[in-house]
């Protein structure tokens, strides 16, 4: 039986250990980092995904990182939401993932809207049929050397400068979640977003 949670945070990324510290992977790491902080163990195997749940930043707050590849994801995510009739996808879910339209390490809140051309957000709207559920993007920026596929890019692991970074743009990231989870996401819109990209 699934215990009852007011929030449901979702890391999109790839299975797998060989994707594990690539690009496309920032929103499993910022999601692990969050349970790490919390104490939130993501050991169980829940709908199609590696879930955890507790208490976080004073709320009841599942973990979800779907496993069923980053272009799917939206099927892991309507399961949960399917046993949590209480999570309010408008008011209660944050996904986090990598944007490529955003610098690297830049950090931006949205509270609905499209995908941007992110395969497993588009995945997620197209099976929930709606857009109106927060976002917490990460910048990945784009690839400096003209001509690179940006599939290989995502699929490859940051620079040795980005892994220098990371660790404080990841807290930074679980900072955020704390705050959204805490006040919301226009408060944490209103804080976060001052001076980040235009995008």
């Amino acid at each position: 039986l699934t215990a009852s949670i007011a929030r449901l945070v979702v890391g999109l990324g790839n299975p797998l250990p060989r994707y594990r510290v690539t690009r496309h992977n920032i929103g499993f790491r910022i999601v692990e980092a969050f349970a790490d902080r919390h104490g939130l163990a993501l050991n169980q195997e829940r709908w199609l995904g590696r879930y955890g749940a507790g208490r976080a930043a004073g709320r009841d707050v599942g973990v979800l990182g779907p496993q069923t590849f980053m272009n799917s994801s939206g099927t892991s995510l309507l399961l949960a939401l399917g046993e949590c009739p209480e999570v309010d996808p408008a008011r209660d879910l944050i996904v986090v993932y990598d944007d490529l339209d955003l610098a690297f390490g830049r950090i931006r809140l949205r509270a609905s809207g499209g995908s941007g051309g992110q395969r497993g957000v588009q995945n997620i709207i197209d099976l929930l049929g709606r857009q109106d559920f927060s976002r917490l993007r990460f910048g990945l920026g784009r690839p400096s050397s003209e001509g690179e596929d940006v599939s290989d890019f995502v699929l490859r692991g940051f620079e040795p400068d980005e892994l220098m970074a990371l660790p404080g743009r990841i807290s930074e990231a679980t900072d955020v979640l704390d705050h959204f989870l805490h006040e919301g996401i226009e408060s944490a819109m209103d804080r976060f977003n001052a001076g980040a990209n235009p995008a």
